[in-house]
Order: C-alpha cells, then structure tokens, then sequence
C-alpha cells in the first residue's frame, strides 16, 4: 500500500533515537513521546478495555512513558518492545527508579520478527510509532501472532491524509526518518487481511496540524538556544525547517494522525 518508500532500516531509526533525535522529541513531547501525552494514553486504554487483568504489548515502547502510566494507573502488566538500545536502557532506568520494575518488562528487539509465542497479551498496542516501522503488513502480522484470541489490537499513528507530490513525501519522511507513512483506510485493510475485525477507526487530523505549531513554537522559543548550545546552529535550522514543513503538510491536510482499534 505504500506508494513511495524510502531506504529507511531499523537502523537508521535507532541511530536517531540513540542520539540527537531522542532526546530533541523528549524536550517537545515529555517522556511518552508521542501527541497528547497521558491524557491520549488514558483514552486509547479505555477504548481497548485495558484493566488490572490484562496483559499488554507496547510495541515501540520506547523510554517506557506509556508503560510505566498504564502500569501505575490500570494495574495491568506491561511488556515493552523497542529496536533502540539507549531507549530500552533508558526505560528500564526510569522504571526501576519508579519502583515498577515488577509490573513491566522490557525487550530490545524488533517488531517485524517480535521474539513472544503466538498468542501471549491481551492487548497489543502502539502510540504514534509504527510510522517508523519498514513493513506495515509484516508488522500488524506479527501484532496478531501474539495477540490472544479476543484479543485487541489498539493503536495511533501519523499518516499520510492527502495527496502530496513526490518532493513533499520524500521531504517529509526524510526530516522524520520514516520509510513511510500509512493510511487510516490502509491500516484498516491491513488489519483485516490479518484476520481482525475493525471496531473503530478514527481520524485524528483535525488536532494534528495544532499539535504541530505547539512544537514549532516550543523550537523557535523555548529551546532555540539550548538547541544551538548543544548541537549548533545548524542542527537548529534543521530542526526549525523539518517542524515548518510538516506544520505547513497538516495544515493543508496531507499529512495527519489516526486511531484504529480491531478485535482478534
């Protein structure tokens, strides 16, 4: 279903988050590092039904933010999934020091060759992540091996929402270090060719582009020169250029961001 992949491995992805990178979309994003922080967490959790009895998967865990709140608020058990290896040290850092090591789990590995027994978590579930992944259909394939029967799929992701020329996908995959982006409908059809039911997919566009301006604000305001302290200016205009091109893709609706939730 993509149209226009670039030569992004899983290596370049962790060799972003394991420098630079990591750290620049902690400062816009806090800890759970994706749009909307633990308010979006609490409601992707009500909509798969998360509980003191479940047993989740957070694929593309990164520094545990996510785990550790749905650990500490809904009592579940967490098992974390990410490529990173400053990540997965990171995250089990923070969760030792919040004394949730026993609730959560942590495992550096890769997502298309997930290393779990088939039907192991009630939920499997990811946060503004999977854009990074290489192969979308191997991916949600390997989401449903682990998934128990019954079990629910839950996810958010960016995506691509509207037709862009050549330049502007290969510009703005290239800023983000994603070989691709998805479709809502896409990512549908590819959950259901797994084998599940979509229960409900959500565009989540509208707040996108808004999302987007607040971290370009954050960049020309709040961390410009810490930015330029510690990387140069340079790095600084990257960063301000990339966040500009994507603010400009959301607000013209081509670029956006998405809920799907389906049922093993």
């Amino acid at each position: 279903m993509a149209k226009h992949k670039l030569d992004v491995t899983i290596g370049s992805v962790s060799e972003v988050y394991d420098g630079a990178g990591g750290i620049l979309w902690e400062m816009l994003m806090g800890e759970q590092i994706h749009v909307g922080a633990e308010s979006e967490t609490d409601v992707l959790a009500a909509k798969a039904g998360v509980s003191d009895k479940t047993h989740l998967l957070d694929v593309c865990s990164a520094l545990g933010g996510p785990a550790r709140h749905l650990a500490k608020k809904y009592g579940c058990r967490v098992t974390g999934l990410d490529a990173t290896r400053r990540m997965d040290e990171e995250a089990k850092r923070r969760t030792k020091e919040a004394g949730l090591d026993g609730a959560i789990d942590y495992v550096l590995g890769n997502a298309l060759d997930m290393p779990f027994p088939q039907s192991t978590f009630d939920v499997v579930w990811g946060q503004d992540a999977w854009c990074y992944i290489t192969d979308k259909e191997r991916l949600i394939e390997e989401c449903v091996r682990v998934l128990k029967p019954g079990g629910t799929l839950a996810f958010t992701d960016w995506l691509e929402t509207g037709p862009m020329t050549g330049d502007e996908v290969t510009a703005l995959n290239t800023f983000m270090v994603f070989p691709y982006m998805e479709t809502l409908d896409g990512y549908a059809a590819l959950a259901e060719a797994a084998g599940l039911t979509v229960i409900e997919k959500e565009d989540l566009s509208p707040d996108f582009a808004t999302h987007v301006q607040g971290y370009l604000d954050m960049v020309q305001n709040d961390f410009r020169q810490a930015i330029i302290d510690n990387y140069g200016q340079a790095m600084y205009d990257a960063v301000e250029e990339g966040i500009t091109l994507w603010r400009d893709a959301s607000a013209a609706g081509k670029v956006g961001r998405g809920r799907l939730i389906a049922r093993k």
